[in-house]
């Protein structure tokens, strides 16, 4: 008998089989997907717009047909002609399954809209920016002396300023005649000057005009896109913001996408169509919070792994796929932002993407080490930015090595039963007591704990609706710590741990956070699996670090620093235990927020920062963690909690971990006796 239709709907990664002819929505309600919907699904509201994909998805097994879902209908027509719906988008409560199909929910569409946590530091940039003002008196033309009034304003911008060799795109001087006479023979010239080549003017005001002008920071990832509008005349903040980058369609992570595009054609340029327009829309909604003339974003930096650097670019990244991971090109790159299509800006803006370091490690990491400087470092210091991909560097005056390291979207709530994405009503922070083994948590949009009195109240807005990635990690931690989960990952039972929250599921058991049922809410629990697909994606990123370590030849750090959006929010001591990061003191292990983002705003900020990265991009030794032949056995160390082999006796200082263990021949009864083999 023929299988129901597989539906996997993305970023939740939740999936299920369903009829022919169940509408996407009702799919979406029964698997607990963010999909939101006012009318009840009669077409009316339009909440429930998706975006369906098209080809072989080989990350969920599933090959897309054209006529996976039902045809287009008069309803989705109407709403269409009256509202406008972007091309490519359906209605979910219209759009029904025939076939097996893969499903975006855009950020739009979402209840619980994503919090994206990439805000910008508050630390001090040295100002220092590419592009100026300057305000230039021009002789007049004169009958004598036939010069064009494109050569007067280089002649007066080198005689006043000392800027030589000007050049101007067929926009500027098109505007340049009718600005100097109605300024009378005076304009004000915003002028980008590079580290190497002539200078440029990319736009003209009439008279004195003071601005300001502004530039825009972009930490461009896998999962997310974030970006800062900075004042380039002292470097502050006007707005930041971020949103899901429109590509998890394609795939969760790097090599995803890679797939993507090796088995659809025209599918990087698909990739590449979607990152710009989520792009073009974060530009606009930054504008628009900060009351802010387009025409005066003259600058943008870019900060992005290299895969993304290649699909930004629209470069397959085919080749990042398979040894020797060959870049197209690894230095950094100036361009014009209309090259890349980028349209809410100044139209002759620029953009300057960081240098990559590696084939798999990126210009975010170049962006992290320029924030962080380990070069100067004295102590032994480890920098790990966690994501999908993570990026780790470690080093100090004497040498900088850099590796990245697949960890997934485990840690972002992607993979995990009841995971979801930063965003009010998820789970972030958890606390299980050791003795009575019962937890205690928080959410995102509320600081109150979920066994005070006024919990129910402080939630009442938000929910509870899953749990994000800081979450599961605490989770886990907390696990361990309490003794519900053994130093392989296996979850004991309700005899072996004494709580009837370990409920059997099959062969394995699960551990129950938080039963909503009662009230229609969900059923939030940490499974065998979750547990699994947080091992594997930290023991990615320990083997990672591992092997740097290796190169150096030590076995232990000085410093650990957690860098990224994701570092910033998690316990540090409840890294340690999960076995994420080495065994270190643990007030040496620090947050540097969001470190590629601050990078990208010094890069931004300051030209000279731009040819320090460069220069120090080309002494940072790499290392591929793909072909190193002890990565694998490093990867199967590192998949106990918190390590099979390393010892941590900073950690068991602060949290000696229970001796559990409930595999066979090591399970435990009641009594805590062994069990006998029959």
């Amino acid at each position: 008998m023929a299988q129901d239709p597989l539906v996997v709907f993305t970023p939740s990664g939740k999936r299920g089989r369903f009829a022919v002819g169940t509408p996407i929505l009702t799919a979406a309600r029964q698997l607990g997907v963010d999909l939101d919907s006012v009318c009840g699904g009669r077409g009316i509201c339009s909440k429930c717009q998706i975006q369906p994909g098209l080809g072989d998805f080989p990350k969920h097994g599933v090959t897309v047909a054209s006529d996976a879902l039902s045809d287009w209908n008069a309803v989705e027509q109407r709403y269409k002609d009256k509202r406008g719906l972007i091309d490519g988008r359906r209605l979910g409560c219209q759009a029904k399954v025939q076939g097996d199909v893969v499903v975006d929910v855009p950020p739009e569409s979402q209840v619980h809209k994503q919090v994206i946590r990439k805000s910008a530091s508050q630390r001090p940039i040295t100002m220092d920016p590419a592009t100026r003002l300057y305000y230039v008196e021009v002789a007049q033309p004169d009958m004598d002396e036939p010069t064009g009034d494109l050569e007067r304003v280089g002649q007066a911008l080198e005689a006043q300023w000392n800027i030589t060799g000007v050049t101007a795109s067929l926009g500027v001087l098109r505007a340049l005649q009718p600005a100097l006479r109605k300024g009378q023979w005076t304009v004000t010239l915003a002028v980008f000057q590079p580290p190497h080549g002539r200078a440029e003017i990319l736009d003209v005001w009439p008279g004195f005009f003071e601005g300001p002008l502004y530039g825009l920071a972009v930490d461009l990832g896998s999962t997310t896109i974030a970006a800062h509008l900075c004042d380039l005349s002292d470097g502050s903040v006007l707005a930041s913001s971020g949103l899901m980058n429109p590509q998890i369609r394609f795939g969760e992570d790097l090599m995803s996408r890679v797939s993507y595009a090796m088995m659809n054609p025209g599918g990087d340029v698909e990739m590449t169509r979607a990152v710009r327009e989520g792009i073009n829309t974060l530009f606009a909604e930054l504008a628009r919070e900060a009351d802010v003339e387009l025409r005066q974003v003259v600058e943008t930096v870019f900060v992005c792994n290299p895969v993304m650097h290649h699909l930004l670019l629209g470069i397959d990244p085919v080749e990042l796929g398979q040894a020797p991971f060959a870049l197209a090109t690894s230095g950094s790159l100036s361009l014009h932002a209309r090259e890349l299509e980028l349209s809410n800006l100044n139209p002759n803006a620029q953009t300057y993407l960081l240098p990559c370091i590696a084939g798999h490690v990126g210009a975010d990491a170049a962006a992290v080490a320029l924030s962080e400087s380990p070069e100067t470092s004295d102590d032994l210091v480890l920098i790990v930015d966690v994501g999908t991909n993570a990026e780790i560097l470690l080093g100090n005056r004497s040498k900088v090595l850099a590796c990245s390291s697949p960890t997934g979207p485990a840690f972002e709530g992607a993979q995990i039963s009841a995971g979801q994405r930063a965003a009010p009503g998820a789970i972030e922070r958890v606390e299980i007591d050791p003795v009575t083994k019962e937890p205690r948590f928080r959410v995102i949009g509320s600081d109150v704990w979920s066994d005070a009195p006024e919990f129910a109240e402080a939630t009442a807005e938000t929910g509870i609706t899953g749990i994000c990635g800081s979450g599961i990690i605490e989770a886990v931690a907390e696990m361990r710590m309490a003794g519900l989960l053994d130093p392989s990952g296996l979850i004991g039972s309700e005899a072996q741990t004494g709580t009837p929250r370990a409920v059997a599921t099959g062969r394995t058991n699960e551990y129950l956070l938080w039963d909503g049922t009662e009230a229609g809410g969900p059923r939030i629990t940490v499974t065998q699996g979750d547990i699994r697909a947080i091992q594997l994606a930290k023991s990615a990123l320990y083997a990672g670090a591992r092997l740097l370590m290796d190169e150096l030849g030590v076995d232990t750090v000085d410093r650990v620093t957690l860098a990224g959006a994701f570092g910033a929010h998690i316990s540090p001591k409840h890294a340690m235990v999960l076995g994420m990061i080495p065994d270190a003191q643990l007030e040496n292990v620090t947050s540097a927020g969001n470190a590629a983002g601050h990078g990208a705003r010094m890069a931004l900020c300051n030209a000279g920062a731009r040819a320090h990265i460069e220069g120090l991009v080309s002494r940072i030794e790499k290392i591929e963690t793909a072909i190193e032949p002890k990565f694998q056995e490093h990867f199967v160390n590192a998949n106990a909690i918190p390590h099979a082999t390393d010892p941590f006796p900073h950690l068991a200082a602060i949290a000696p971990l229970p001796a559990t263990h409930f595999g066979q021949g090591g399970e435990k009864n009641s009594s805590g006796r062994r069990r006998r083999r029959a």
